[in-house]
């Protein structure tokens, strides 16, 4: 890697999204958060920018992240989208709270730097254009979690808090997050030029040149647009539907996965109302706005491909067949249940997904669901119950029909051979003991009201690794206690 910049004047940057043409975006800056304080700062992140650990302690680095400064003196701009939002159209959306300063360019590779709860935009619509502290901590812990676990995600690099008063349900602060990702064009983009080939077109060509250029087809010299959105068609539902399967077996709920929440290139895009979940019911809505349950954590598969199908549509403008697009969404299924299977096999223990496992699958999901045993703990614990089924078995308040498909799970992981204790490990490399449960979430939360962002910190540096236990924070790998209050969760979170 190349040497840190000193500060984040040098940082390479450029904005490769301003090149598309004016309807695409709105100039306009952020208001900057008056009297800002640095809760924290991500060293992972910022080495991602090629940043030093001065630099994030720099006063152009809170000007930044607070609203008050710009990337190599480039004028910040909001993005035009539209969207579904619960399963209808919702018109256009837009970065209404959202500000991108600009693309950084390191030797590994670009990332586009955003601010989120920076002030309003000519997309805001009715909203103030603020994120309030509670929800900011709240994303900028799960974009960490999420990369930890391996997750495709947007990242975040800084948290900044301020006294701003915010009105949501009650008087809150405002803060501003930071965030990081090769690209923030969501299905929402494609969507919002669903009516206009040359504009379609324009953002066809823009994200296969920088993302996708092995989807690129020609015809005579020139590009062959419907072929070449079939392509990137096909390549997105292939992403989708491993990003999908990584959500389910890590109990992750995302909450709000409209079109416009979706990633072109397949991450984990906008953390509002999400939640990893204790007690596992597979029918678990962590969302209190989702009144239907359209969002559920057994729904999201199904959701994808909805999302993916109008994603397709909106392609149609560049003159493709329907029967072709179509056809370009059929590897979601195979992709979804190999990369499903997979990593469902690594979670148990087992050499490889064979198809007799199926129906030792469906049990597996009835017996946490009938007996809301906790999710990730349910798993961890698996890894040493051959040698002592006690504290698997505590999981369960009914433990005959637990130790009944141990038994049976047990003679399977026999049958396969192997070094049992190779077999150990690589189980608790894929079952966190660490996650970003609500409670712990809202913890963090509270200290930071307060000021103190050593919750945070302590929670990033387990969350970085929540695969290797360490002492003296058994408590970080409990769920919350019965008598805790639940921590509801909306879209205004």
């Amino acid at each position: 890697m190349a040497e840190a910049p000193a500060s984040v004047a040098g940082l390479r940057a450029g904005c490769s999204f301003a090149a598309l043409p004016r309807g695409f975006y709105a100039r306009v800056d952020p208001r900057p958060l008056r009297a800002p304080r640095l809760l924290h700062a991500n060293p992972d992140a910022a080495a991602l920018l090629g940043l030093s650990a001065d630099a994030l302690r720099s006063p152009e680095f809170l000007a930044l992240c607070s609203g008050g400064g710009r990337l190599a003196d480039m004028p910040p701009l909001a993005t035009a989208y539209s969207g579904h939002q619960f399963g209808v159209w919702a018109g256009q959306l837009g970065d209404g709270r959202a500000h991108l300063l600009g693309d950084v360019h390191t030797p590994e590779g670009v990332w586009e730097v955003q601010l989120k709860g920076s002030g309003r935009t000519p997309f805001s619509r009715m909203g103030d254009g603020w994120a309030v502290l509670r929800s900011s901590v709240r994303e900028y812990l799960a974009s960490e979690a999420m990369a930890g676990l391996g997750i495709p995600t947007t990242r975040a690099l800084a948290l900044v808090a301020s006294d701003d008063p915010v009105v949501r349900e009650t008087v809150e602060t405002a803060a501003v997050v930071t965030r990081l990702a090769p690209s923030f064009v969501r299905f929402g983009h494609f969507e919002h030029w669903g009516h206009s080939h040359h504009e379609q077109k324009a953002l066809l060509d823009y994200v296969v040149d920088h993302w996708y250029p092995e989807c690129r087809e020609t015809s005579g010299g020139d590009t062959d647009a419907p072929a070449t959105a079939c392509r990137l068609l096909a390549e997105v539902t292939r992403r989708t539907a491993r990003l999908i399967a990584q959500w389910q077996l890590a109990g992750f709920c995302h909450g709000v996965m409209n079109t416009d929440n979706m990633s072109i290139l397949g991450l984990t895009l906008d953390y509002g109302p999400y939640g990893f979940m204790d007690a596992f019911q597979a029918d678990h809505i962590c969302n209190h706005s989702d009144t239907a349950g359209r969002y559920a954590w057994n729904a999201q598969p199904a959701v994808a491909r909805w999302n993916l199908y109008r994603l397709a549509g909106s392609l149609l403008v560049l003159g493709g067949e329907a029967s072709a697009l179509e056809s370009c969404l059929a590897p979601f299924e195979a992709e979804f249940l190999a990369a499903y299977r997979d990593g469902l096999a690594r979670k148990l223990g087992l050499d490889a997904w064979r198809p007799e496992d199926a129906a030792l699958e469906d049990d597996w999901w009835g017996l946490l669901h009938a007996q809301r045993a906790d999710f990730s703990l349910a798993f961890r614990r698996l890894a040493d119950a051959d040698r002592d089924a006690g504290p698997w078995l505590d999981l369960f308040a009914d433990a005959p029909p637990a130790r009944a498909w141990l038994d049976r799970y047990l003679s399977r992981r026999a049958g396969q051979g192997g070094d049992p204790d190779a077999r150990r490990i690589a189980m608790n490399r894929a079952n966190p003991v660490y996650v970003l449960r609500n409670h712990l979430a809202q913890r963090a939360i509270e200290a930071a009201q307060r000021g103190d962002a050593s919750e945070i910190g302590r929670l990033l540096t387990l969350l970085r690794d929540p695969y290797t236990e360490r002492p003296g924070f058994d408590l970080y790998a409990r769920p919350p206690a019965a008598d805790e209050p639940a921590v509801p969760v909306s879209c205004s979170s």
